[in-house]
């Protein structure tokens, strides 16, 4: 028996289920992980904490709850591997049970999550079953799916084929394997490379005769957007060109994987998959990186795009074709400003007609037919969109702060459709917080043709609060109008400016606040403001309103007026 693993648990019964928790210094989460597998309705499994050599407190608390519950099983490895395999893979080893889930320690398993998987498995002959992810933001506590069009219905598949958008699903987590299917093909994590789950996801995908989806939520994933660089997750280091390699190396080593298993036809969609999911995630930050990281990041990337399907390509939205393709002709100031409000149909400042009578996006005709092809925006209809959705890019060029809460803002707006005609334009500007909208009007002048700009000044003290207070985070907008239309489009702010926080004192008998105006960080790149309600607010009004807004609540309030009508 391996030292660091504790005697396995006694009776008669094998367990049906082994749940493998991952942990590597995780002292604190560890124990929520390993009691949401406790909870389980489905009671006959195992439970083993799987340590990568932690160096904090994790083995005490590993041993002490091994101590306090039979199914529990402690294995420590040697040494630490650096990821996620290793201490997978040696559990896999000493499982005792003919199905198999994997947990980390910083997440959680939903009470049915084995009950319901484990009942796909009786149903039919599977070699995995997989169920929907919840996924929790630890910063504001909201809630979604992962990628809840997959997951919408229950159905079995009898391979990927059926359904290659299941690519995009690549994490090993939220699924119960059959043991005997992942030792007939030799199937264990890879061992040390980062982004393990998306190679074992793809073989088991691609390996499988059949696999069962259901629509319950099976794993509960709590996601830290903004953790210290130390802290944070590898998804979450993309600020570090070995970020983009480890990435891109996975990536070769699935193509290689469908090469050699017969699954060549799949490649378009997996490299679909890598264009919509991952090189996007890396896109979404370019405007917040400087020359020298944007010129390694071409460096690392541009060799693997040169291997993808011009099918992949052509099934992206054309505002991120735009964005690779001058990452690959290695436009990288251009590619910045593209990736600058991605997602949210801002316009480039400029756009220039061919002596094809084609429009592309940027301030000349591309060079070769590749670049015409990706950056021509002609179905974009740049110059005949409606004016509600017109083609406009609004920017903050420079921002101060003004008297009390106020901000004096120069805005500068793109408009290379030419939609707006020619002359000053009134603007305003919008920010909601709770019911009430705050609007600062002013007026952008003409300074060439399609670009305009002005100075307004947003004073955050004069936005009218709930009595009990507001606590979120919104975004300023700004809104034209001409002819009985309007348009309204985000507000883009500099990538880095010094954030600052100030107190809104009471008035007409709001709560007070702290407020803070801070760059959004990440993808848009928006101006952020950030309410806190202080003092009596913050203490006694708000968690009397939000218990009162409960559904529960509500309907016995609605009940009691019904009575005493």
């Amino acid at each position: 028996m391996n030292p660091g693993t504790s005697p396995a648990a006694p009776g008669p019964a094998a367990p049906d289920v082994t749940v493998t928790v991952i942990v590597y210094n995780d002292a604190e989460r560890l124990p929520r992980a390993v009691e949401s597998v406790r909870r389980q309705t489905h009671a006959n499994l195992e439970i083993v904490v799987s340590d990568d050599h932690s160096t904090d407190a994790t083995p005490r608390v590993a041993r002490d709850l091994a101590a306090r519950d039979p199914r529990i099983r402690y294995l420590r490895l040697a040494e630490n591997s650096g990821g996620c395999s290793a201490p997978r893979n040696r559990a896999v080893e000493i499982a005792r049970a003919p199905y198999l889930m994997f947990l980390d320690s910083d997440d959680e398993l939903p009470e049915r999550a084995v009950e319901v998987l484990l009942a796909a498995h009786r149903e039919r002959e599977i070699d995995f079953a997989m169920g929907a992810v919840q996924r929790v933001r630890t910063d504001t506590g909201r809630r979604s799916t992962w990628m809840p069009h997959l997951v919408a219905e229950r159905r079995t598949l009898e391979g990927i084929e059926a359904d290659p958008r299941l690519f995009f699903e690549h994490l090993s987590t939220g699924k119960m394997y059959a043991r005997a299917f992942l030792d007939r093909h030799r199937l264990r994590f890879p061992e040390g490379i980062h982004y393990e789950d998306q190679l074992f996801s793809a073989q088991a995908y691609c390996l499988a005769k059949a696999f069962t989806i259901v629509p319950e939520p099976v794993y509960r994933w709590y996601v830290t957007p903004y953790a210290a660089s130390g802290a944070a997750s590898i998804s979450n280091q993309r600020h570090k060109i070995a970020n983009v390699r480890d990435r891109i190396h996975v990536q070769r080593l699935i193509d290689a994987f469908l090469a050699e298993s017969g699954h060549e036809s799949l490649r378009e969609d997996k490299d679909y998959k890598f264009l919509k999911h991952d090189f996007r995630m890396y896109a979404g930050d370019l405007p917040l990186r400087d020359e020298a990281w944007l010129a390694s990041f071409a460096d690392t990337v541009n060799p693997y795009l040169d291997t993808l399907s011009e099918g992949a390509y052509a099934r992206l939205p054309r505002a991120e074709r735009v964005v690779v393709e001058l990452v690959r002709d290695r436009r990288l100031a251009d590619a910045r400003t593209a990736a600058r409000g991605l997602g949210h149909d801002v316009a480039p400042p400029r756009v220039t007609t061919g002596a094809d009578g084609r429009t592309y996006w940027g301030d000349h005709v591309p060079e070769t037919e590749r670049a015409r092809r990706e950056l021509d925006v002609t179905d974009l209809e740049p110059d005949t969109r409606p004016f509600f959705a017109a083609w406009f890019r609004h920017e903050i060029t420079e921002l101060t702060r003004g008297p009390g809460a106020s901000l004096d803002l120069t805005v500068r707006t793109y408009d290379p459709g030419l939609c707006l005609p020619v002359g000053p334009q009134r603007a305003t500007l919008l920010l909601t917080p709770g019911r009430h909208r705050l609007a600062a009007g002013f007026r952008l002048s003409p300074v060439r043709p399609g670009v305009f700009e002005g100075r307004v000044r947003l004073d955050l003290a004069a936005a009218r609060l709930p009595l009990h207070g507001f606590g979120g985070v919104r975004h300023p907008v700004l809104r034209l109008r001409h002819q009985g239309q309007s348009h309204t489009g985000i507000l883009l702010a500099p990538p880095a400016f010094p954030s600052f926080t100030t107190r809104v004192a009471q008035r007409s008998g709001a709560a007070p606040h702290r407020v803070t105006v801070e760059p959004e960080g990440h993808a848009p790149g928006r101006l952020q403001v950030r309410w806190q309600p202080t003092g009596t607010a913050a203490r006694i009004l708000r968690p009397a309103v939000r218990h009162l807004a409960r559904p529960r609540v509500r309907r016995v309030v609605r009940l009691v007026r019904s009575v005493l009508r």
